[in-house]
């Protein structure tokens, strides 16, 4: 589950190559906070493993303490075949669901496909699933080559 306000811009660099676990966005990210109204930071290292775990209400300096909205995000893909991918999000709340819904990723556009009017989730759970999937897709292309 990644902090709903994590916005990933890259793979970290230093990536391990084989995790025991696969991290909520699938990789370990570099990325900007866009909590609260001033501009987007990017985490220091301490703050690093709570944007790409979530969760951080309460122990991360930025995160807003009056926020009544979700504290993490939770992606899973649903069904692949062929032409596209499909993936469900949760935007949880203590650990329960706040908001759900989900995406549909071609494969030959190389992108989401628009969602219905009203079905579309926030600008960063968008971008993170995008992170969600470019690690999907870099895991199968890995496997494949191994």
């Amino acid at each position: 589950m990644a902090c709903p306000y994590f916005d990933p811009v890259r793979p970290h660099p230093a990536q391990p190559q084989h995790q025991a676990l696969p991290l909520p966005l699938g990789d370990s990210w570099v990325g900007l906070c866009r909590a609260g109204d001033g501009p987007p930071a990017e985490p220091d290292v301490a703050l690093h493993s709570m944007c790409n775990l979530g969760y951080a209400r309460g122990c991360c300096s930025r995160f807003p303490i009056d926020d009544a909205g979700p504290d993490a995000v939770r992606f899973a893909i649903t069904s692949v075949t062929e032409p596209s991918l499909d993936l469900c999000y949760v935007l949880e709340r203590d650990h329960h669901p706040f908001v759900h819904g989900s995406l549909r990723y071609s494969f030959a556009a190389g992108r989401f496909l628009p969602a219905p009017p009203g079905g579309a989730p926030p600008e960063i759970v968008a971008r993170q699933a995008e992170a969600y999937v470019k690690s999907y897709l870099r895991r199968q292309t890995e496997a494949l080559g191994a």
